[in-house]
């Protein structure tokens, strides 16, 4: 997992995922040869003929919205969020850097960005709605209502991932019983610990940490959640309402 941490600095590109992901995927394949064999046979209400035309549906729309996107306002932000929500694996943190260069700098300033992912963290649910608050934030430099704009980050973050996981069902059972591919998916779960900690340096920890005051309240928050057990909901506000009053 460490391995891959240098391919993800500031500025990488979001497709750059895939290429990582695929180099695990063949560092597994090719040393992981001992893991566990697969759980069995999977019954899915979803036919392979049925998988394949979901997967043609959410390439058809990759290709569509990518050619869409130049055309600029919702169409951008469908693009920026449809594209992050096919390409993230594993945790959602690791879409933190995939959606950055959409929208850090030219629709968001870095701080907004930045807060946002802090009030995600604290909400309940999956983090993939901070795309929401992304789409309503940034709704205003696109032309967009507020109300659009969240409703268009959320359709487009959680659409191809629910596509790609129901066409991908009917040829699960037969590619988990491969030992090479159950290989190469332990890789690619390696590799996804690598961008999570390349996501916690960059965007959260360079654009949040910047002081001594800083790193001190990142500490204090970091041991109330582990050695205290305090929930999150309740740090993240008291981190605001502290960053709010010594500003």
């Amino acid at each position: 997992a460490l391995l891959v941490l240098p391919a993800w600095w500031p500025g990488a590109a979001g497709w750059g995922t895939l290429g990582v992901l695929g180099l695990c995927a063949l560092i597994g394949w090719q040393t992981l040869s001992g893991v566990a064999s697969g759980a069995g046979a999977l019954r899915v209400p979803v036919s392979r003929r049925a998988g394949g035309a979901l997967l043609a549906l959410c390439a058809a729309l990759a290709v569509t919205l990518a050619g869409l996107s130049a055309l600029g306002g919702g169409w951008a932000l469908l693009w920026a969020t449809f594209r992050a929500g096919a390409l993230v694996f594993g945790g959602g943190h690791v879409v933190l850097p995939l959606l950055e260069p959409a929208f850090v700098p030219g629709l968001l300033p870095e701080g907004v960005f930045v807060a946002g992912y802090g009030a995600a963290n604290a909400m309940p649910g999956p983090l993939f709605t901070f795309a929401s608050y992304l789409g309503a934030a940034a709704a205003p430099a696109l032309g967009l209502g507020a109300g659009v704009g969240a409703l268009l980050g959320t359709l487009g973050i959680f659409l191809p991932g629910a596509l790609l996981m129901l066409g991908a069902l009917p040829f699960w059972s037969a590619l988990s019983g491969r030992a090479g591919a159950r290989a190469a998916l332990a890789g690619v779960n390696a590799g996804v610990v690598g961008l999570l900690l390349a996501a916690l340096y960059t965007p959260v920890f360079t654009g949040a940490v910047r002081g001594p005051a800083d790193l001190a309240g990142a500490l204090l928050a970091y041991a109330a959640l582990t050695a205290g057990r305090v929930p999150a909901w309740v740090v993240v506000p008291v981190c605001a309402a502290l960053g709010w009053a010594l500003g």
